[in-house]
């Protein structure tokens, strides 16, 4: 087992979980305010209390229950979530949402940009497989995609190797990312994809197709996975 090793600034914001405190892991993709899809999503899981949703972060904007989706897992003692860039946008002032409360922006703000259990490493973006954890900040983590630029290859999960099995979402997929180490989970719910989660116990893919487009996204901005069987 490998514990992630992060430099003081992201280190404070780690949160290391125990996996054999719970019965099983799920870790949830991007849900973007799609409260209703979340909630079909949650009722096919059919989680018990003794087991943990694991969120990528990016709860919040484009779709249309922000609130609602900040609230449902703030709410719940099973559910655990980092922060996205879309939620580092509200606390940096570059968008708004006017529903969400003050405490609602405190427990956004109080949120860690890792969550860890095991070998598994939960961040939004992903790591950059050319440098060690110790070198990265939180942007890096928060919106790290190809190793060029945009939206070409390769991307950052295509050269990772590990040691951790780094859970992401941010970049939108026709289909999961499930390689040895490394599982992309952003299935583009609001863009009318999936809304998709990962049971690290049984290694299995549990995906809602959803049957609304809310926000349009171009076919280009959407990635193919290669090899998307996990090796």
């Amino acid at each position: 087992m490998t514990v992630p090793q992060f430099n003081h600034s992201v280190a404070a914001q780690h949160h290391r979980i125990d996996a054999d405190e719970w019965d099983d892991i799920y870790v949830v993709g991007d849900v973007h305010g799609c409260l209703r899809e979340l909630r079909t999503l949650v009722d096919r899981i059919g989680p018990s209390d003794d087991d943990l949703l694991v969120f990528v972060g990016d709860l919040v904007r484009k779709g249309p229950d922000s609130k609602g989706v900040v609230d449902y897992v703030r709410e719940a003692d099973n559910m655990v979530t980092i922060r996205g860039n879309n939620e580092e946008k509200l606390l940096r002032g570059t968008k708004e949402l006017p529903e969400l409360t003050h405490d609602d922006l405190a427990w956004i703000r109080s949120l860690p940009v890792a969550i860890s259990f095991e070998d598994a490493l939960v961040v939004h973006g992903g790591v950059d497989p050319r440098k060690s954890l110790a070198e990265h900040d939180v942007d890096d983590l928060l919106e790290m995609r190809s190793l060029s630029s945009g939206y070409e290859r390769p991307f950052w999960w295509e050269r990772h190797d590990g040691p951790q099995t780094v859970f992401f979402g941010h970049t939108p997929i026709n289909s999961p990312v499930l390689r040895e180490h490394a599982v992309g989970l952003d299935t583009g719910c609001v863009y009318g994809g999936s809304l998709t989660a990962y049971s690290w116990y049984d290694e299995a893919v549990i995906e809602l197709a959803t049957d609304r487009v809310v926000e349009h996204r171009p076919a280009s901005k959407f990635v193919t996975p290669r090899h998307p069987v996990r090796q």
